[in-house]
This record gives C-alpha cells, sequence and structure tokens, in this order.
C-alpha cells in the first residue's frame, strides 16, 4: 500500500477508535474508584474550576439537556460542591460556581484516577509508556486545534 493510504488508514483508525477507547478507560477508571462522583458530576465540576457558569452554558459545554444539568447541579448543591449566585453584572442571570468543597471532591477523585492509572502503567512495558507518554503530548496539540476551531 503507497504510504497516502496507509496514512489515510491509520487516520481512520484514529478517528473511529481513539473517542470509544478514551470514554472507555474514563468510565472503567470512575468503576473502579470509591464513586464519590459520577462521571456527570465530575465533568461539570471539572468546567467550573475555570469560573463560575449560567446552566445554559454548562448544558452546551457538557453536552447534556438543560433540565439534566439543573438536576445535577441541584444535586451537588446539596451536597454542597457548588454554590448558585446572582451575577454582579446582571442580577437576573444565575450562575453556578464550585465551592472549596466541591473543588476538594474534584481532586481526590483525580488524584484516585492518577494513582489508579499509575499502577496500571506501571506494569506496561517501557516502549508502551513512551508510546503513552508521546501519545498525551499529540493529544494535547489536537485538544488545542480543536479548541482554536471552536472559538
Amino acid at each position: 500500500m503507497p504510504a497516502a493510504a496507509d496514512r489515510a488508514a491509520a487516520i481512520d483508525e484514529v478517528a473511529e477508535t481513539l473517542l470509544p477507547r478514551a470514554s472507555r478507560l474514563t468510565r472503567l477508571l470512575l468503576r473502579a474508584g470509591s464513586r464519590a462522583l459520577t462521571r456527570g458530576e465530575a465533568g461539570l465540576l471539572a468546567t467550573l474550576t475555570a469560573r463560575p457558569h449560567r446552566i445554559t452554558e454548562l448544558a452546551e459545554t457538557e453536552t447534556l439537556a438543560q433540565p439534566t444539568v439543573t438536576q445535577l447541579v441541584d444535586r451537588l448543591q446539596r451536597r454542597g460542591l457548588v454554590e448558585r449566585s446572582r451575577d454582579p453584572g446582571d442580577g437576573r442571570v444565575v450562575l453556578v460556581s464550585l465551592t472549596p468543597r466541591g473543588r476538594d471532591a474534584l481532586e481526590r477523585l483525580r488524584a484516585e484516577n492518577r494513582a489508579l492509572l499509575r499502577r496500571h502503567v506501571e506494569t506496561l512495558p517501557d516502549e508502551d509508556v513512551a508510546a503513552l507518554l508521546d501519545a498525551t503530548a499529540v493529544l494535547g496539540r489536537l485538544i488545542d486545534a480543536v479548541q482554536a476551531e471552536g472559538r
């Protein structure tokens, strides 16, 4: 096969398998952990680490329906992980922000996931660890490119 065909086949393979495999790994790590936060809760808290958001922004960012996000926020607020407040620039707007308790819960989950992942990566041969290290750099550049396109 010519090099261009090999490249096209490789691109197709990445496009078909990257997201499902990354998603599956995330689900497996969350399932193996303490389950203190659901995947949706963790995603929402992670989004709020940058800044407070409106419910509509959260729904768009998390690709969830607005009523689903409202329920998530209600549940997280009852647990003291997020809080609602009025936007100082427009008192009609309600913003959702991360509380210190929410930040701590998210960091505990992230630390737990890192430890679980580290434990499994340690069992891989050196070549696989090097390949994963390279892949994380490539993923970072891919994320930057996708984000730049979305602006």
